[in-house]
């Protein structure tokens, strides 16, 4: 019998936007120009220059946001998933036992698993930081943000999410989670930034991509070396993430 797919208990049912039209598609491309094409350069001129000007600024913002912050920790995951299922649960857990440990909870600011971190981060007088994205539909910044900042570009939102953090914990999530885990991989392979803890929470979500990437990417077509599969620890309760944590040191990677 074929899977049937979005009524998973950790989600609420995803109704997606009306269809848009090509005229709305493009004028809305426009207004958010998150990527410019090379030939346009020249044809749209001060356009292009001032959304380079935007980037400059969003990554100077960023770095002054974070600059001072330390025992960072940066937790990523749906913004789909529900409070009181079970990842929301251990996302919060997460957050509680991180502040108590005097970490700071770096998230994307956003519902569901971040919103779980957000709020165990904040309910115990830890240091709770949100960096949200403009999106047309689901993001919005959570309550239990104490101190925030939003991003129009996914990008250089990126950049602020990866840069501080002495580890990452992944929570189960859609397409941009599934982003986040690659990007911080392929800086750690490449060794374009130090090698940290990535923790997969969740041994029934993950545990088909670690299969893939050990029977596919590795073994059928070698394109990633043995060591590569060990840049990542696949575990289900918080209380072993914080094992893992408390052995690393703060990052100087930003």
């Amino acid at each position: 019998m074929a899977k049937k797919y979005g009524t998973h208990p950790q989600h609420k049912q995803y109704h997606p936007a009306k269809k848009l039209t090509k005229k709305e598609q493009k004028r809305i491309a426009i207004s958010r120009g998150e990527i410019i094409h090379p030939h346009d350069v020249n044809k749209r001129g001060g356009v292009a220059s001032w959304r380079i000007f935007r980037i400059m600024a969003e990554l100077v913002d960023g770095y002054e946001f974070l600059s001072g912050q330390k025992n960072e920790i940066t937790i990523f995951g749906s913004a789909r998933t529900q409070p009181g299922t079970r990842y929301y649960k251990e996302a919060e857990k997460l957050g509680g036992l991180l502040a108590k440990a005097g970490y700071t909870v770096i998230t994307g600011g956003g519902p569901g698993v971040m919103e779980a971190a957000n709020k165990g981060a904040s309910d115990n007088g830890g240091e709770s930081l949100g960096l949200n994205i403009e999106l047309p539909h689901e993001q919005r910044v959570n309550p239990h943000v104490k101190r925030g900042l939003g991003f129009h570009y996914f990008f250089t939102r990126k950049v602020m999410l990866t840069s501080p953090s002495q580890a990452f914990v992944v929570f189960p999530g859609g397409f941009g989670t599934i982003d986040e885990v690659f990007e911080v991989l392929t800086l750690i392979q490449t060794k374009k930034m130090p090698k940290v803890p990535v923790i997969l929470m969740g041994s029934e979500y993950w545990g088909a991509l670690d299969k893939f990437i050990k029977y596919e990417i590795l073994e059928h077509h070698q394109a990633i070396d043995a060591a590569d599969r060990k840049l990542y620890t696949i575990l289900d309760k918080a209380e072993d993430a914080m094992k893992i944590i408390r052995k690393t040191k703060s990052s100087d990677y930003l």
